[in-house]
């Protein structure tokens, strides 16, 4: 990476302590001007106003399909397109990372996509030309600049910077892992170890776990609350999911905890036991709901996490997602913008449900649907009239043979069933394993017009 100039340094500096400034009050004061979009999004982002015109889909590469490699793939999702549809760009990165989740920095001009297995994390510029996006950096120094943390998992915006939650270590492949905390840039600034039985880090042990495990993070910025919620280590999700679940001990090897932080001081506050591997977090949007949500892949339900009446956080199961015994695997999950409703997904039976949230201690389910064979993904437009889908999990877990779907479709939704709108297959468009989603609209950047403009001033920063 080239050295930056002093005028240059000062200029990051500069934005970089305004973004602080403006986190520290947005920590204390809610704020209501910036929701996202995809109603999954960092509350500090930019907004699509309107239609988004793309949807950029994190690939993971299939060895013998297509270049093999991992890659960035648009798809035109404007109805008025002629492109309609249509994937208008791949941009393969090189090699089988396992290719994961991702997320858009606070200003929305670039996105960052994680590799579960080489720790790397490729960072694209999507504001030169939002329906081609570019590679403009790779952060190979992840694990060494971390002191040991594995598999970044979440890409997640505060003001200025990007927190990155890990899934493993590189002592033992564990569960034991770390948040991750870099500027806009790419630059490190410091990591934050899950608190664990041997060393809380401050925090109040409310059960009997305390794990040190991660997976997901959102915040609750009006409550000055961060969440953070976990999964497994490198060892279990490298690992085939039929031999993994015959394994007695592995299956031992996975997070039951949800963790609230003091989102200003970043301090981990209290531990919170909620067994069978939470996964997804979405918090609730409007400002008098103060609670979140989450889902247990192992134990299929959904998890509330509320503020009592003495203003401590609290963690209760308050629904039943399909049937346990048949293990139908809840994966992602997507709320409404007014917190109405959340879609929930199982990757087992490929289904997709709705379920009523109006009463967030007592959610009724109202819909289902099979979306495929299997589905992971699911991400709803800010207005819930449109619906997308994928379908990978993890390389390792898919599912096999002619099960092995591996799609991008588009729903529009009704409020009472889902329509299919569009289908891409990737397995025979050789494209690969189709995982995270993320919304691209030129309506983010109105200073730019449809014509291609030069890279950004901030892409040229970036190139090494």
């Amino acid at each position: 990476m080239k050295k930056y100039s002093k005028k240059r340094l000062h200029g990051l500096m500069t934005t970089t302590a305004i973004s602080t400034l403006l986190f520290t009050i947005g920590a204390v004061i809610p704020i209501t001007t910036t929701h996202a979009d995809e109603t999954c999004q960092s509350p500090y982002m930019a907004k699509i106003t309107g239609q988004e015109d793309f949807v950029y889909v994190w690939t993971l590469g299939v060895e013998g399909l297509g270049d093999g490699q991992d890659k960035l793939v648009t798809v035109d999702v404007n109805p008025k397109s002629k492109k309609y549809g249509q994937v208008i760009a791949k941009l393969s990165v090189g090699g089988r990372n396992e290719a994961h989740h991702s997320g858009f920095t606070d200003d929305r001009k670039f996105l960052w996509a994680g590799g579960l297995d080489t720790n790397k994390i490729f960072i694209f510029d999507v504001y030169s030309d939002p329906a081609k996006p570019t590679l403009v950096k790779t952060i190979d120094g992840f694990v060494k600049d971390s002191g040991g943390v594995v598999g970044p998992h979440t890409t997640y915006a505060l003001p200025g910077r990007m927190m990155v939650t890990g899934l493993s270590n590189n002592k033992d492949h564990g569960g034991r892992t770390a948040l991750v905390e870099y500027t806009n840039a790419g630059e490190y600034i410091k990591t934050r170890w899950m608190p664990t039985d041997e060393n809380l880090g401050g925090a109040v042990k409310s059960g009997k776990f305390a794990d040190g495990y991660g997976y997901d993070l959102r915040v609750l910025s009006r409550r000055n609350l961060m969440l953070t919620s976990s999964f497994t280590g490198w060892t279990n999700y490298m690992m085939d999911l039929g031999k993994l679940i015959k394994d007695p001990e592995a299956m031992k090897r996975f997070g039951n905890t949800v963790v609230a932080w003091n989102l200003h001081t970043k301090k981990p506050m209290k531990v919170l036991d909620v067994p069978g591997a939470p996964l997804e977090i979405r918090c609730a949007w409007k400002s008098e709901n103060n609670w979140c949500v989450t889902t247990t892949a192992l134990t299929s339900k959904i998890w509330l996490i509320y503020e009592d009446d003495k203003g401590e956080w609290q963690a209760k199961d308050v629904a039943d997602i399909g049937d346990a015994s048949k293990i139908p695997l809840p994966v992602d999950i997507s709320i409404a913008s007014d917190d109405s409703g959340l879609w929930v997904n199982t990757f087992m039976d490929g289904k997709t449900r709705y379920f009523d949230m109006t009463d967030p201690f007592h959610p009724k389910q109202t819909y289902e649907k099979v979306i495929g064979k299997q589905v992971n993904m699911a991400s709803s437009s800010w207005d819930g009239t449109r619906v997308y889908y994928t379908t990978s999990l993890l390389g390792n877990w898919d599912k096999k043979g002619d099960s092995n779907d591996q799609f991008f479709k588009s729903f529009k939704w009704n409020g009472k069933e889902l329509v299919e709108a569009f289908s891409i297959d990737f397995n025979k468009e050789k494209l690969g394993r189709a995982h995270q989603m993320r919304f691209g609209a030129y309506s983010l950047y109105n200073k730019f017009s449809k014509v291609k403009k030069s890279p950004s001033k901030l892409a040229a920063l970036l190139e090494k």
